[in-house]
């Protein structure tokens, strides 16, 4: 069913408590919208998280990013993940959720089980970058990541908001370093398309450097773009001729994988 809304967790589940091992429920009730595409049979599927400092989740990379993956033949998913005032774990716990569900329903939407994908833009770069670093079971683990001007990690070159948003304003050194995924990567860690721009004022361009850096040092097949110049949340970037040709790249990267 086009445009189907899929709620990720069940009332039971929800109801428990804020002591239960998913966490609260205050920013909304987690779901994710299904985007097939025309010719999306036998393809993969990518799960889309928008941005936002997680405090909110920006329309412009939602719908739209779903709709462009769309044209090129691949299915996607637009992820309402849980944000400010619920804290980690709960954001992560959405995402792995999504992964889960979207594997499950594979078999009656036509699409690939083995092709799983998980995109995301800034703070939403974060949460995809924790799917994919922080999995514990393959079942979970994406097949690919996306990750657009990430935050990626909460030292030095790191987000301040996003780190409080997600961890609170008391956060210790090693919660701190935990959710700084360039620590994260191992051999494990699924194949990711990066891109960024070098004068990003408010994501530095270190974030996803240092991401790329430590896909690197553990041999993870990764694409990178930097692109010279351009603001924060450009989504499709469609007014920077320049950049605008990201999809056909990060496209191209995912086809390679069998997407």
């Amino acid at each position: 069913m086009t445009n189907e809304k899929i709620m990720l967790w069940t009332d039971s589940e929800r109801n428990v408590g804020s002591g239960s091992a998913v966490g609260t429920f205050t920013s909304c009730l987690p779901a994710m919208t299904w985007y097939p595409a025309a010719a999306g049979q036998g393809r993969g599927s990518i799960i889309i998280c928008p941005g936002g400092g997680y405090t909110h989740k920006a329309a412009h990379e939602g719908e739209p990013i779903a709709l462009k993956l769309n044209a090129y033949g691949l299915n996607a998913y637009v992820l309402d993940y849980r944000v400010h005032p619920d804290l980690h774990p709960s954001p992560y716990q959405d995402a792995r959720r999504a992964l889960l569900i979207a594997r499950e329903r594979a078999s009656q939407n036509g699409s690939r089980p083995d092709r799983v994908g998980i995109l995301g833009f800034s703070a939403g770069g974060h949460l995809a970058a924790s799917a994919g670093t922080m999995w514990d079971q393959e079942a979970c683990r994406p097949d690919a990541m996306i990750l657009c001007y990430p935050v990626i990690s909460f030292g030095k070159s790191g987000h301040v908001g996003c780190r409080i948003n997600l961890l609170g304003e008391s956060a210790t050194k090693t919660q701190i370093d935990d959710l700084s995924l360039e620590n994260r990567v191992d051999r494990h860690t699924p194949p990711t398309f990066l891109w960024h721009t070098a004068d990003d004022a408010a994501v530095p361009v270190e974030n996803t450097l240092l991401m790329a850096a430590a896909l690197a040092a553990r041999h993870v097949p990764f694409a990178c773009h930097i692109y010279p110049h351009g603001a924060h949340g450009l989504g499709l970037a469609s007014q920077y001729p320049d950049i605008s040709g990201w999809p056909d790249a990060c496209v191209a990267f995912l086809e390679s994988l069998g997407f």
